[in-house]
């Protein structure tokens, strides 16, 4: 097939490179720049602010060093504004909720699969490939997202929110090997640019960053109070409710009592901070959430199984749960067992066995029927009112 492989100038995608050609497709490679620090205030909490080379430009050189040691063309394509549209702008309204959104799964929904997919069909191309760690499975004609081979790297959760029809039309060359043999397969091929190049973390397309002090550049901090909520008591000052996400531990500073100690819930309006002890944990359980905007990512959504597994966070274990449909996109996640830390604005994305079925934001978090954050700010308010 005649394919159109996004090139990122990292490890993973230029070993897909390798493999898609070596299967015989006929492949072009395509570089993605997406952010721009100096045009979009990038300024606080930007480690690489007075390096001579931007990180973005040296990603491009070393994608064009491997596209020329493959001997493969390489283009390049900006979607600068397209990311701060869909991408950022959404990921700073989310913040300025008192939410945690995802900025990798926006990313793959508006970026890669979606603009770049679209100039990959205008341009006349079978398909596009990506260097995530994801497979497909094909049944009845149809391809379903399912995990990658090697577990500790599968990539499917930021992948949830992705049109199923550009499932369809993308390969993922490395859905069947692992990290160790990819490294190995990029130091046989002496592709030096890449093959011992640290793998990429932060924020989608952005980079490494103090995250604290670069939505500082965005929204403004504002020092509030930190409140034990057993004991109802002020145990220290926060720089913006902001900036902190349910169930984070670090950064809390909370020095004269001995934690550790855990975020448990936001007062946005009122720029409170709860937290609770270790001893005290079972206030970040909770046993339901309510997950909106569902995309699935199956042929037929009346084959969705109501018991399956889900992931709240990447990395984390698959969680047993019980869906009930309020409508097409729109489920209460149940799991009795109780889960720690599940937290609006993340994405809830669902299991059935290898096959990912999709993913939603959790909109609400529930204990016992009653939405946690809510249960939280109404303890301390009834205090303060009694008080």
């Amino acid at each position: 097939m005649k394919v159109l492989l996004g090139l990122s100038g990292g490890v993973d995608s230029a070993v897909a490179a390798y493999l898609l050609k070596k299967q015989g497709h006929d492949v072009t490679c395509c570089f993605m720049r997406n952010w721009d620090s100096f045009a979009n205030n990038d300024i606080a909490g930007n480690p690489t602010i007075q390096d001579p080379t931007c990180p973005q430009e040296q990603d491009y050189m070393d994608a064009k060093a491997v596209a020329n040691k493959l001997e493969l063309p390489l283009e390049r394509v900006d979607y600068i504004k397209e990311y701060w549209d869909h991408v950022f702008q959404t990921f700073l309204d989310e913040y300025a909720k008192g939410r945690t959104p995802n900025p990798d799964i926006l990313c793959n929904k508006y970026i890669k699969f979606d603009s770049f997919f679209q100039y990959a069909i205008d341009h006349g191309f079978d398909a596009v490939a990506t260097g995530h760690y994801a497979s497909t499975t094909e049944e009845h004609g149809f391809k379903y997202l399912s995990r990658a081979a090697d577990q500790n790297k599968d990539q499917t959760y930021f992948l949830c929110q992705v049109n199923k029809d550009a499932i369809q039309k993308t390969l993922f060359p490395l859905g069947t090997i692992e990290k160790p043999e990819v490294r190995k397969i990029a130091k046989e091929l002496e592709l030096d640019s890449v093959s011992t190049k640290k793998d990429s973390t932060g924020i989608c397309f952005i980079g490494e960053r103090d995250f604290r002090k670069f939505l500082t550049n965005y929204l403004p901090s504002k020092n509030g109070k930190i409140v034990d909520i057993d004991t109802l008591e002020t145990v220290g000052e926060h720089i913006g409710v902001l900036y902190y996400t349910i169930g984070q531990r670090k950064g809390l500073h909370i020095d004269h009592i001995k934690g550790p100690w855990f975020v448990v819930g936001k007062n946005v309006k009122k720029n409170i901070l709860f937290v609770c002890h270790t001893t005290h944990k079972d206030w970040l359980y909770s046993d339901s959430c309510l997950v909106k905007n569902i995309n699935w990512l199956v042929d037929d959504q009346y084959t969705i199984p109501s018991d399956c597994t889900a992931k709240f966070r990447y990395r984390q274990p698959d969680q047993e749960v019980h869906l009930e449909f309020i409508d097409p996109t729109t489920v209460m996640v149940r799991y009795p067992q109780k889960i720690s830390a599940i937290t609006c604005g993340q994405e809830a994305v669902f299991y059935d066995g290898k096959i990912c079925l999709g993913g939603g934001v959790i909109e609400e978090v529930y204990r016992d029927g009653n939405d946690l954050n809510q249960t939280i700010i109404h303890c301390y308010e009834e205090s303060n009112h009694a008080n």
